[in-house]
């Protein structure tokens, strides 16, 4: 597929922005083949995890803005026409997705690396929210996604002062899950998706949605809402395995069912 490579490590599918002359730079192609290869991966059962990352030297540089065209003249439809479909995709997959960042994470690249569930960050990566630098403003989810990651006032001290963000601070402030060697960024991707596909995918994936929604719930729905999931998830093969499991005093063997 176009833009994107797809490659198997047992039941972790792995994605790769592969547009590294541009550093992975956005354009409808490439945004339209990455939600493609996502619901490709995940339409396969046995893949029970994901990998995002970049080739070459950066994850990705933000919008190519010689693509910009290709929107159309009503910017917003355009962008959710074309851009919106992948972003979704990764936000709501039905597996855990791990993005590994290599280089630079820009502008809507920040954004994209966002909307995974955690962030594995090489030591070189960097990431920047560039939009004011140009006089504009954030877009792409993140006014949605970094203060729900950081917290308001560092999400605007990002998108206000345009500094760069080293990965070790992307670390200590809570943006990225840990910060590795560059050469063995895609080793620790895969170890942390091998685990998360060891795991019981319906439930791992039923916490995430509980945690999107708990952000507009009182904590009376949430309390609620929670115990509704509760009962449809313990109905589950891999929830059944859990509880005999820790009945006969053994690790639990996950299916993904």
């Amino acid at each position: 597929m176009a833009g994107v490579k797809r490659a198997r490590d047992g039941a972790v599918g792995i994605l790769t922005l592969d547009e590294p002359a541009s550093l992975n730079a956005m354009t409808p192609d490439l945004l339209g083949a990455l939600a493609a290869a996502v619901a490709e991966m995940t339409g396969d059962d046995d893949v029970r995890a994901l990998i995002l990352t970049g080739a070459g030297r950066g994850f990705c540089s933000g919008q190519n803005l010689k693509a910009s065209e290709a929107l159309g003249e009503d910017i917003a439809a355009g962008v959710m026409r074309f851009y919106w479909p992948a972003f979704r995709a990764l936000r709501e997959c039905r597996v855990p997705v791990v993005v590994a960042v290599n280089g630079v994470a820009a502008g809507g690249g920040f954004s994209l690396a966002m909307a995974g569930d955690m962030i594995v960050a090489a030591r070189s990566a960097s990431f920047i929210q560039v939009f004011s630098r140009i006089a504009l403003v954030p877009d792409l989810g993140s006014t949605w996604l970094l203060p729900r990651l950081i917290g308001r006032q560092r999400a605007l001290e990002l998108m206000l002062l345009n500094e760069p963000l080293t990965a070790e601070r992307a670390q200590e402030i809570g943006l990225v899950r840990e910060v590795v060697d560059d050469a063995k960024l895609m080793d620790e991707a895969l170890a942390l998706a091998r685990r998360l596909a060891d795991g019981p995918t319906r439930a791992l994936v039923a916490t995430r949605a509980l945690v999107e929604e708990s952000e507009h719930a009182t904590y009376e729905a949430q309390f609620r809402r929670e115990i509704e999931l509760q009962a449809t998830i313990r109905k589950s093969a891999d929830a059944i395995e859990g509880r005999n499991a820790f009945v006969e005093k053994r690790k639990a063997k996950f299916t993904g069912r």
